[in-house]
């Protein structure tokens, strides 16, 4: 039988912390009042062994390799669910019937458009301005325009702040890259579906007509849904701490695109996806393989292994289909891209050396194929990146500020500096 409290000894003191209890997962010891009892606080870089919050959205069990929304495993929610569907369980904690899901559908598509002066933004940059730094200026700039959703006291603001990001977060995004590639701007359309309105916005031109395969608009709504949320990681612990202080839903929102755009958080199919093209060919695998093992050669292998999951990514299984179908859509079949991912799949899942470290394929590993398949630079992978996972920003957001609990973020610090000493004059040193 566990006992309900923790008990920590110092010396000869005996402090005893209550353990609390989550529907799943392992128990927490509830340490807030450790320094109002000690005098100390706990040293934990990352906070790899500390939860900030409680949270009823996203749990991720990494031993076992499950994610679930709401309770709902991701594997379900890809097969049968879409992306906007997704976005509801997310925002609102149920699946919405059929009427709740058509006026969201709605509240959505109405509000695609951005306000027209915010084109005068993207000329301000230059051509080759990174998408990401583009894309984190205009959301952040959104405050600007929208003052009638800015103030987090107001739930009815909060409700339409969090509708206008999901619904223009496409629309900014293809936005950036018609920038990029010197092509007009392409306006949302209604008539379109989420997935597909943000293809069409991206590679439509005006001198012709642009004809949106639904295999391809599936696997982008894929993309979207596997990608909508991800319990406490680095963007999404940066738009909470952000949110801690009240600032106004796009600045934090904004913060979350800024902390994805690190390459060792929101860049990682673009990195597995430059590793598979410099490989180039299967014949070249065993050379890379025995390179990854050399404790003294830097290179790694991009796209295996995770933060949290010490099984296969439950993303990567359904990621692993919808790659070759995309490929053979696009009539790259014989993709020697896909040829060595499928091959050091195959590798990881019989080498010892990968079976024991449990290095498996993760989502970014197929998700990088088919973003080059459809047609995008990897400049922009880490852009749809943001679009995918401003929803569960904004969940995660909501939550914070509707919890009794909410306090603002200030973490504690190890001082390892000088300790007091006293000035002393120039002419003196």
């Amino acid at each position: 039988m566990t006992d309900t409290v923790a008990r920590l000894v110092i010396g000869n003191e005996d402090y005893e912390f209550p353990i609390i209890d989550g529907k799943v997962g392992p128990q927490v010891i509830d340490i807030r009042s450790l320094y109002a009892k000690t005098g100390m606080f706990t040293y934990d870089p990352g906070f790899t062994s500390t939860a900030a919050c409680d949270s009823s959205i996203t749990y991720i069990d990494g031993d076992k390799g499950e994610l679930t929304h709401r309770g709902y495993p991701i594997e379900q929610l890809a097969e049968k669910s879409n992306y906007l569907e997704v976005c509801y369980l997310l925002l609102y904690g149920e699946l919405p019937n059929k009427e709740q899901m058509a006026d969201f559908e709605q509240r959505v598509t109405r509000h695609t458009m951005v306000h027209e002066q915010m084109h005068y933004f993207y000329r301000g940059f230059r051509r080759d301005a990174h998408p990401m730094a583009i894309v984190c200026g205009v959301v952040g700039a959104m405050a600007a325009f929208y003052h009638d959703s800015t103030d987090i006291s107001d739930a009815q603001q909060r409700e339409i702040a969090s509708i206008r990001m999901i619904a223009k977060l496409p629309t900014i995004v293809a936005m950036a890259y018609k920038y990029s590639v010197g092509q007009p701007f392409v306006y949302p359309r209604n008539d379109l579906d989420y997935a597909s309105n943000f293809l069409h916005m991206c590679f439509s031109v005006p001198a012709e007509e642009y004809k949106i395969d639904p295999v391809i608009a599936r696997a982008m709504d894929l993309i979207f849904t596997l990608h909508a949320d991800h319990e406490q990681n680095a963007s999404t612990s940066t738009v909470r701490l952000a949110g801690s202080s009240d600032a106004n839903p796009f600045a934090c929102i904004a913060a979350g695109v800024a902390c994805l755009w690190g390459p060792a958080h929101g860049g990682a199919n673009e990195a597995a996806l430059n590793m598979l093209r410099e490989i180039g060919t299967v014949d070249r695998i065993p050379e890379y393989i025995a390179r990854a093992k050399d404790k003294s050669d830097p290179f790694r292998l991009m796209g295996f292994g995770h933060r949290v999951y010490k099984n296969y990514d439950p993303r990567a299984k359904v990621m692993q289909e919808t790659a070759r179908q995309v490929l053979e859509i696009m009539g790259v079949e014989n993709n020697p891209t896909l040829q060595v991912a499928k091959e050091l799949e195959k590798i990881a899942g019989e080498d010892p050396y990968f079976i024991e470290r449990k290095l498996y394929p993760n989502v970014d590993f197929y998700s990088g194929i088919i973003l080059d398949a459809i047609g995008f630079p990897t400049s922009m992978f880490t852009a749809i990146f943001a679009l995918s996972r401003t929803v569960g920003w904004i969940a995660q957001w909501k939550e914070m500020i509707a919890d009794p609990q909410k306090k603002i973020g200030r973490p504690r610090q190890l001082y390892m500096g000088e300790p007091m000493r006293d000035y002393v004059e120039i002419a003196s040193r």
